[in-house]
């Protein structure tokens, strides 16, 4: 107890020792000692009841008072309260300002933000970026859902996906159509949901003058290209022999460019593709295929193993998911060392966000992908090791290729690997892509099924 109020109590214990102290010798005076020590009683309590009254109404009411003078447990209780009640305004006062502070700055910000109810999607606040770029009208739109208000954008099932919603990349605004926005959905309260939408029509047309600067440049490489490698094809290095280790390297280097271009005009074609054809893919054949392309690039330097484990076929584009599955055995071969063992593996997935999916796992024993290289092996270009990319024969375009084929046929690409233990790459189709394999027997049987499969020589960038 702090010394102050020790004090305090010390004197109104004090005070009614004195008060009762009297009362008794009034009493003896009197000779009615009890009745006397009963009203003085009375009386302490009557007044203890009116100073608890008086702090009561001064607690309820809403006008600042002074705190009391004077000494006593009931006066030191008044300037306890009225020291609390400072402490909490000037508390109340600080979050009063600091919540003006942020709506101040999420009312400034050049992206749309929407506070929306979690169960009923209804829109409680929107910054003024709101109005521009999603069309929200202050207050018609305050309280109706969001779904109803943005129908021209069918977002109400993105919105019912709630924590699970992927963000949406690209999508119009429908305020106005050539402008292209970016959503996102942010679950920050159990009750309450933040939608932010982001004007990225800049990014998308520089990121189309990109596609096409290197579709243009690589449709104008491809013809002098095509004239070098010729003219270097009727080159005979019998006729000067001093000239045959460098024409060999001029050939090598042109093939190497060749195959870069051909893989950079891939990579246009797929991302201007904005769907795939829903064929049936019949997994026996394109997995025969796959082995067979493995055991002709490792010309008896590994041990290849075919695992198929799934009575199911994909949905999708043959020559296109062949393209994909091929770099990731090609890759499979290059970076594992003679004696290794290369295994493809197609099975049911049992991933939990791929329920009733499949899955084509390619593992290999080779020479591992370090951790940190993991988040960025899939970008163009991009090297883990130069050198031994380079001497494999790699553009570093492969596994952008393949993000990008899966991609378009929602799938995904995972990777587990570690140095020196050799590396997983696993294909991941949802539901909406597999079908049971014996719808395609017929299919199956096709003999002229396998000329669909086509090679690619497309190399990955590790």
């Amino acid at each position: 107890m702090p010394p102050r109020a020790r004090s305090a109590w010390t004197l109104t214990l004090g005070q009614l020792a004195a008060i009762l102290g009297a009362a008794v010798v009034v009493g003896v005076a009197v000779h009615h000692v009890w009745p006397v020590v009963t009203f003085a009683a009375l009386g302490v309590v009557a007044w203890h009841y009116w100073k608890l009254r008086g702090v009561l109404e001064r607690l309820t009411a809403r006008t600042r008072q002074p705190p009391p003078q004077g000494d006593g447990v009931w006066n030191e209780l008044d300037r306890l309260l009225h020291r609390s009640q400072a402490d909490v305004r000037t508390r109340k006062r600080r979050l009063v300002a600091m919540l003006r502070a942020y709506r101040a700055a999420a009312m400034a910000l050049p992206d749309a933000v929407v506070v929306l109810e979690r169960n009923s999607q209804r829109v409680q606040w929107f910054n003024p970026a709101a109005s521009s770029l999603l069309g929200l009208q202050y207050p018609r739109d305050l309280g109706s859902p969001l779904g109803d208000r943005l129908h021209t954008m069918s977002l109400s099932r993105w919105l019912a996906a709630g924590r699970n919603a992927e963000p949406l990349l690209d999508t119009a605004s429908p305020v106005d159509p050539s402008m292209r926005l970016s959503l996102r959905l942010i679950p920050y309260s159990d009750e309450l949901w933040l939608l932010v939408a982001r004007d990225v029509s800049k990014l998308m047309r520089l990121e189309q003058m990109r596609r096409d600067f290197v579709a243009n440049v690589s449709h104008e490489l491809r013809t002098p290209l095509t004239v070098v490698h010729g003219y270097l094809d009727l080159l005979d290095p019998a006729d000067n022999p001093d000239w045959a280790p460098m024409l060999a390297e001029m050939q090598r280097q042109s093939q190497r460019m060749t195959q870069l271009v051909e893989d950079l005009l891939t990579l246009s074609r797929l991302e201007a593709q904005e769907g795939v054809v829903d064929d049936p893919v019949s997994m026996a054949p394109m997995l025969a295929t796959l082995r067979r392309e493995a055991e002709a690039l490792s010309q008896g330097r590994h041990r290849v193993v075919l695992e198929d484990e799934a009575p199911l076929d994909l949905r999708g584009s043959t020559k296109e998911l062949h393209s994909a599955f091929s770099n990731l055995v090609s890759n499979a071969v290059r970076y594992t060392p003679a004696g290794g063992t290369i295994r493809i593996r197609f099975a049911p997935d049992l991933g939990a966000d791929k329920a009733g999916g499949a899955v084509l796992a390619v593992t290999d024993t080779g020479f591992g992908i370090p951790e940190a290289h993991l988040p960025r092996i899939t970008e163009r270009f991009y090297r883990v090791s130069t050198s031994r990319s380079r001497e494999s024969g790699g553009t570093g375009l492969g596994l952008a290729i393949v993000k990008h084929v899966l991609n378009l046929h929602q799938a995904r690409l995972s990777i587990e690997s570690a140095v020196g233990q050799g590396s997983t790459f696993a294909c991941h189709f949802g539901p909406e892509r597999v079908l049971p394999r014996e719808e395609l027997h017929d299919f199956e049987t096709d003999p002229a099924r396998e000329s669909r499969f086509g090679s690619t020589g497309i190399e990955s960038p590790r």
